[in-house]
């Protein structure tokens, strides 16, 4: 039997949701910082878009599953209606996660894009007076701080591709127990096949020696009725010359 597959998926879902919820964090740090044109803050948006599309086709195929199971029935499954109510609620909280998001993303970027050109990375007038008033950070800190951000970034991406093959190794295991198990259906079948062809050559075999026994019985009952009828008209010819 194969095993479910479903709290090893949820658990990749889990950790692909984590690092989408960091990679947001980055995000909308780099965008309180940087101007709209950063390549650094493009690049974080489209790193967050990226994981939230592949979070987004793992959780399609979970809630697939889950649909499968619910239009069967779970205790077909041996699951129970709590378990099942538990699977749809978290298929929902991801969901709900992933469209808050990415709404977020599309929002920002639309305001952006109706915002004039000229105030584009330009601060507000307040915050320009309070950058007087305090000393600016040095460049090298601003260098060290993107180098520092970019590698977490980095190695989220490597978390996120960890986390997409362990779901496809999961997958894989899961066809190589089902065609393992089709095999063995497939040698049942061979060995089904091969016992019934056996009876039926057993079967015909005993219907032929049943046709030649009544054959036989047959004729012994004709050849025995013929001697009694002589018998009978032996006797009865006696008789008559007797009388």
């Amino acid at each position: 039997m194969s095993t479910d597959p479903y709290h090893a998926v949820q658990q990749e879902i889990q950790t692909s949701l984590q690092t989408a919820s960091t990679l947001r964090a980055s995000y909308l740090r780099i965008r309180s910082t940087a101007r709209d044109d950063s390549e650094e803050l493009v690049w974080a948006r489209n790193e967050l878009k990226a994981t939230l599309a592949a979070l987004e086709a793992d959780l399609e195929d979970l809630e697939e599953s889950v649909k499968v199971v619910e239009q069967t029935g779970a205790r077909m499954f041996g699951l129970e209606e709590s378990e099942l109510m538990e699977r749809q609620r978290y298929v929902s909280h991801v969901r709900r996660e992933i469209q808050t998001m990415r709404a977020e993303i599309e929002t920002d970027t639309l305001g952006r894009r109706s915002r004039p050109q000229s105030q584009i990375g330009l601060p507000a007038p307040s915050s320009r007076v309070s950058s007087r008033a305090t000393s600016p950070a040095p460049g090298d800190d601003q260098a060290e701080w993107a180098k520092q951000e970019q590698e977490m970034i980095i190695r989220q991406q490597d978390q996120t591709l960890d986390s997409i093959g362990g779901t496809l190794s999961t997958l894989a295991e899961q066809a190589g127990l089902m065609g393992r198990e089709i095999m063995e259906h497939n040698e049942m079948l061979d060995d089904l096949e091969q016992g019934v062809d056996h009876s039926g050559v057993k079967l015909d075999s005993a219907m032929t020696r049943m046709k030649r026994f009544i054959r036989q019985t047959e004729e012994t009952k004709s050849g025995w009725c013929i001697i009694i009828l002589i018998i009978i008209l032996m006797v009865l010819l006696l008789l008559v010359i007797l009388l």
